[in-house]
């Protein structure tokens, strides 16, 4: 079970890793075989499924995403927490909000993300 102060120390480095751009960095927080599924995702790849598959492939699509927004930011709003799971509920430098859920692995590394997103 994930405990609330697990849950919050996850939040803030990864949030920290997204605003620092680090590659590196932000993968550190993924399992190889992760899976994310994204609204974004769909219109970015155009892919309807709005699915990407393992960890090189969300690689090259968080690359993609540094690159198209340079000045990418996140401020976290609020993070929720489950037995093997985490809400991040933030905003965006373009205070857009976003609600991803993300499972989390035995290793302590997310497994599956289903971004949500609002405005």
């Amino acid at each position: 079970m994930l405990r609330e102060d697990q849950a919050r120390e996850f939040a803030d480095h990864w949030v920290k890793a997204w605003n620092s751009h680090d590659l590196d960095r932000i993968m550190s927080h993924y399992e190889d075989d992760v899976v994310l599924v994204s609204p974004v995702a769909a219109k970015m790849l155009g892919d309807p499924s709005g699915r990407v598959a393992g960890k090189t492939a969300l690689r090259s699509y968080f690359e993609r995403g540094l690159e198209m927004y340079p000045n990418l930011s996140f401020q976290l709003l609020d993070v929720m927490w489950g037995l093997q799971s985490v809400v991040l509920y933030y905003t965006n430098q373009k205070g857009s909000k976003t609600g991803e859920y993300m499972e989390i692995g035995p290793s302590g590394k997310v497994s599956r993300v289903v971004a949500n997103y609002s405005g």
